[in-house]
């Protein structure tokens, strides 16, 4: 059984339960003053214990996503295999070309996602499950990938779209974007609406080895993330949909950790990424017992440190050509002074917006609250391709 399925947590609650059962009926055995019945009271009550932590556990994870395999949460990270070369020559429909770099994947928890499109694709849209595969950083990234209802309209066929990826926080993925921040849905409801051009949509998450967190940075000797967000994970969509293949197409959104990478991302790779909007960013990228060391040793190791300080890129080096969306919140908010500071940092020719609530805590209710305002104005941001797939 899958370390996500419904099956293993419910054997999982059912043992638990039956094991708090089994200590009450055998308690009264126990009522001794002897070794035996020490050690069978403590024994009784370890093995209960232990199964009910495990059930809300695994309850917990089956709703979050934290982690999505065994091999996941024991730390054993999927690779690609080392004969892997990219497509050439041209942009797959959703259905792909099979060895390419983004393949179909199984639902991954999608299928317990509420309000995802129901219906004909070229009316309401579609969200696929997918593994990226990086062709220099050797990994294998989980993701959801929206394509809007236009994406399969015949007038659109030759059409290229504006792609957001977006990053979840840390330890979730690509399920939390779909089921608890909404995402899909939310610029789904904005298309509809025509207050939004149609966008691909890519839900991944920041780690590309779990469980640790490698916040979107390359790890000497480690994971190359920011190698996989910054160059794989745009090949590898460049060959497999129809998107822009220009900067101007191309933004990235993120709660949490996604958005101190979505910040990192655009600011250190304007050639990629052309506007971010960071819901709750943190301005720095520090060690912390879940990322391990990051940057390595050494003056080599302090320069990468000073470097993934954004206040200290936008005092010391030139500020790029893209544009930024912070999102606070003046009480319940730990980043509401670092975001000012940011924000009176920004020069031209970068340019920055907030979004700054009264109220709003480190959570999904008030990411839910700025992620339309974030989406129109990443709307306005990216530019609809003009150029179009030849040969169609």
């Amino acid at each position: 059984m899958g370390l996500t399925s419904r099956s293993l947590e419910y054997v999982m609650i059912a043992f638990a339960v039956g094991c708090a059962g089994l200590t009450l009926w055998l308690w009264p055995r126990f009522a001794g003053r002897g070794v035996r019945a020490w050690l069978g009271r403590l024994a009784a009550l370890a093995v209960t214990q232990c199964a009910l932590v495990a059930a809300l556990a695994l309850a917990v994870n089956t709703t979050f996503q934290f982690y999505g395999t065994w091999g996941e949460l024991l730390g054993e990270g999927e690779e690609t295999p080392a004969a892997l070369t990219p497509v050439r020559g041209g942009a797959a429909g959703p259905a792909g070309v099979p060895g390419g770099l983004v393949r179909p994947a199984p639902p991954q928890g999608l299928d317990r996602v509420r309000g995802l499109p129901s219906g004909p694709p070229g009316g309401v849209g579609k969200v696929e499950s997918v593994r990226i595969l990086g062709r220099r950083s050797q990994v294998a990234n989980p993701a959801y990938v929206y394509l809007p209802p236009q994406y399969f309209q015949r007038q659109y066929a030759r059409q290229r779209f504006p792609v957001i990826v977006a990053i979840s926080g840390y330890p979730g993925g690509s399920f939390l974007l779909a089921q608890h921040l909404r995402l899909p849905q939310t610029a789904g409801g904005l298309i509809r609406a025509g207050v939004a051009q149609p966008a691909v949509i890519v839900m991944v998450r920041p780690t590309i080895a779990p469980p640790r967190d490698t916040e979107c940075v390359d790890v000497p000797g480690g994971p190359q993330a920011e190698t996989f967000f910054a160059r794989d994970l745009p090949e590898a969509l460049r060959q497999h949909y129809r998107i822009g293949h220009d900067p101007s197409a191309w933004g990235v959104l993120g709660y949490s950790s996604g958005a101190t990478c979505a910040l990192q991302l655009t600011l250190r790779h304007p050639r990629v990424y052309s506007a971010a909007a960071a819901l709750s960013p943190d301005y720095r990228v520090v060690n912390d017992p879940t990322t391990g060391d990051l940057f390595g040793r050494g003056p080599e190791g302090e320069r990468r440190k000073r470097e993934h300080d954004l206040l200290w890129r936008l005092r010391h080096l030139p500020q790029p050509q893209v544009s930024v969306l912070v999102a606070s919140s003046r009480r319940g908010e730990s980043d509401y002074g670092p975001t000012r500071d940011f924000l009176a940092a920004v020069r031209p020719p970068l340019s920055a917006q907030s979004i700054i609530l009264d109220r709003g805590g480190h959570n999904f209710r008030t990411w839910r609250r700025e992620l339309p305002t974030a989406l129109r104005w990443m709307n306005g941001q990216l530019t609809f391709p003009q150029d179009v797939v030849r040969g169609r």
